[in-house]
């Protein structure tokens, strides 16, 4: 059985169907990308995965479990851990907190710990910021840790919100853009950090991109969405040479 499963899920805004048919399959440790040209619906259908938008029909399993109706926070407990196309920043907290903040349900110290400041509280604090801190250096940004978010740049910033994503321990993590707004010098730099992430970490990887270089390079297998169906999918050579994606997608040119 495959870690992540996707059946048949759908989803309509009024009268638009903005989600058909939609069905996906992620195993332990995979890398998969999904691309497609402005407002195909690949937001929607990480929306829908992840319990943003409840789909209006289908089903989404994480190891067997189905977690259409469950609320994000539970979903994002059993191990779906994402980005968003928008950060999701707070402005005014400091760039270690968010990744503290993130790992709150799993703090484990109870009612009495919060209270009185027991030995168990002190213990998992400081396990916390420890992990925190070492996961921002992962991400490149640990000499910020202590900044106020909004003061960092836009690239710094992403880098915080994967951190915050992967503090929760996911099963399988999901990044919107996660070069979006960065310069070729800082793709490179993104492209090593998902691969040292993956190495050091080994959650599933599913990604959405429009930098179709990006893509190729670090997924295995690659699905087109275009108005909310799935026009193709395969390994990242199969994808350049599909027709379909290649007039629906590339134009005339494919992806060196």
């Amino acid at each position: 059985m495959a870690l992540l499963q996707v059946e048949n899920m759908g989803h309509n805004f009024g009268g638009l169907r903005a989600v058909d048919g939609y069905n996906l399959e992620i195993d332990p440790g995979q890398i998969r990308g999904l691309i497609g040209p402005n407002g195909a619906g690949k937001s929607t259908v990480f929306n829908l995965i992840t319990g943003i938008y409840q789909p209006t029909d289908g089903r989404v399993l994480l190891e067997g479990e189905n977690l259409v109706g469950l609320p994000p926070h539970q979903i994002a407990g059993r191990g779906l851990g994402r980005t968003f196309q928008n950060l999701a920043l707070w402005r005014h907290m400091s760039v270690v907190e968010h990744v503290n903040m993130a790992q709150s349900s799993q703090l484990g110290y109870g009612l009495l710990g919060a209270l009185f400041g027991t030995p168990n509280r002190l213990r998992r604090e400081r396990e916390i910021e420890e992990l925190s801190r070492h996961l921002l250096g992962v991400f490149g940004v640990g000499h910020l840790a202590d900044q106020i978010v909004v003061n960092l740049p836009y690239g710094a910033q992403r880098r915080v919100e994967m951190a915050r994503a992967l503090a929760t321990h996911p099963k399988v993590l999901f990044l919107d853009e996660p070069t979006a707004g960065m310069n070729p010098e800082e793709l490179i730099q993104m492209m090593e950090i998902i691969r040292t992430v993956h190495r050091e970490f080994r959650p599933a990887i599913f990604l959405i991109e429009h930098r179709l270089k990006f893509v190729m390079e670090l997924c295995e297998q690659i699905q087109c969405l275009v108005f909310g169906q799935v026009i193709a999918e395969g390994n990242p050579d199969e994808i350049q040479k599909n027709p379909k994606v290649i007039e629906a997608y590339l134009g005339d040119e494919r992806v060196d």
